[in-house]
């Protein structure tokens, strides 16, 4: 069972209409895979895939990633967006992108849990120097590391949202020292929680492995650079599953040439796909992955999606929605 917050920010659009409602989706490629799960989640629900719209004024509610501009043509009735990753700058950046529209994060199990599996595959292999062993083997070398208990290793987590609590919360089973980084004030359980510009350098001195989880805004654009880089201890170690945009590449090849940092795992680059020529695909302490970390479940996202509308017509809030003058 799902938790409704309040709604913040934005009036109650009209009811869906109980007996009809019509959803339109621009997705990732996945089309069929959407149209089966919501098929089986709420069979009444049409689906149209765009461009194939139909009588765009029976469209109530759409499901969208990247949509151009010319996709709100027509959709006067639209009430609701719902998106399909859990960051929602595709969205955001749409020139057309109706101001007074509800627009409802992708919230889901699945989701969740792909995004704290790949950040502590990474926070494991780099705090049990498996890079280096994996290294080792190739060049037939014998050599025993020193290895430190998970109590002796501080790890970051820049950004405290959905994603970076459910983090926060396996680190700190596993027995990590854990603290956090956040736009505002903001308690978390079992986290020390730093905000704000003023409170930047000393989250970043503590952070032996700093785990990136902050979305894209004005505020976060490039805050990983060569100044704040300096902050990280010595032989620290860097994970971006956020957005490409908090880091700024050049600056950080620099960190690992010369210091602090001693390795990076990238999922999210400034350009994607990674362009050919970029140094990172080469770099001996760089890990790239191709945008996978966390990929949104249909069938679970489906489910997601028709209890927040069942919930709606109930008089319900939407859930998680966007702040837009924040940007997330």
């Amino acid at each position: 069972m799902h938790e409704w917050p309040k709604a913040q920010g934005r009036e109650k659009q009209p009811m869906l209409k109980a007996n009809h409602a019509v959803m339109l989706l621009k997705t990732d490629a996945r089309d069929q895979a959407w149209i089966d799960a919501f098929s089986d989640a709420m069979p009444e629900l049409e689906v149209r895939l765009w461009p194939e719209t139909g009588d765009t004024s029976e469209i109530n509610c759409a499901l969208l990633w990247c949509p151009p501009p010319e996709l709100f043509d027509g959709l006067d009735n639209l009430e609701v967006i719902f998106s399909i990753g859990a960051g929602v700058d595709s969205l955001l950046t749409c020139p057309t992108l109706p101001a007074h529209l509800p627009i409802v994060r992708m919230v889901e199990p699945e989701l969740t849990a792909g995004m704290v599996e790949f950040c502590l595959f990474h926070v494991l292999r780099f705090h049990r120097l498996m890079h280096r062993f994996e290294t080792q083997q190739a060049e037939r070398h014998w050599e025993e590391l020193p290895q430190v208990p998970a109590t002796g290793v501080t790890v970051g987590v820049m950004g405290l949202g959905v994603l970076g609590q459910a983090l926060a919360r396996q680190l700190s089973a596993l027995r990590y020292r854990v603290i956090g980084y956040r736009r505002g004030p903001g308690a978390v359980d079992g986290v020390e929680v730093f905000h704000g510009e003023d409170e930047l350098e000393a989250f970043m001195r503590r952070s032996m492995i700093l785990a990136l989880l902050m979305p894209s805004t004005p505020e976060t654009n490039r805050i990983i650079n060569r100044e704040t880089l300096r902050w990280l201890p010595v032989d620290a170690y860097l994970i971006n599953a956020g957005r490409g945009d908090l880091v700024n590449e050049q600056e950080l090849i620099e960190a690992l040439d010369a210091g602090p940092l001693a390795g990076a795992a990238l999922d999210v680059f400034e350009t994607e796909p990674l362009p050919q020529a970029s140094a990172l695909w080469s770099h001996p302490g760089v890990y790239v992955t191709p945008h996978i970390a966390s990929i949104t479940h249909p069938p679970t996202a489906c489910r997601y999606i028709v209890d927040t509308i069942r919930y709606y017509r109930q008089g319900e809030p939407w859930p998680h929605l966007v702040e837009i003058d924040r940007g997330y």
